[in-house]
């Protein structure tokens, strides 16, 4: 079973190795991120923001623009879990006394 295990973990890295190839270069402004319009000729998901984020929010960063203006309160959910998520651990390690 344990080489069984290694097979699998194996099979799985060269699996990882072999897609990074097929990734764009970094940066690469033709990558599919960076296009305003698909290869169908639709506009891409992302256009809108590419196009006016530093018009709407007056922001020259656009991830600072998304997740600050666009995405406010998704950010303030997540912050809001994470910070509940950190209390409870720490209440949880502060516990003193024999286990019960």
């Amino acid at each position: 079973m344990k080489h069984f295990s290694w097979i699998i973990i194996t099979a799985f890295f060269g699996v990882l190795i072999a897609t990074s190839f097929a990734l764009p270069p970094r940066g690469s402004v033709t990558a599919p991120a960076n296009r305003l319009v698909s290869d169908t000729g639709s506009p891409s998901a992302g256009s809108h923001f590419l196009k006016n984020a530093y018009k709407e929010t007056n922001t020259e960063n656009i991830v600072t623009a998304v997740l600050g203006d666009y995405r406010a309160f998704d950010t303030l959910g997540e912050t809001l879990v994470v910070f509940v998520a950190g209390v409870a651990c720490s209440l949880v390690l502060r516990r003193k006394g024999p286990p019960q």
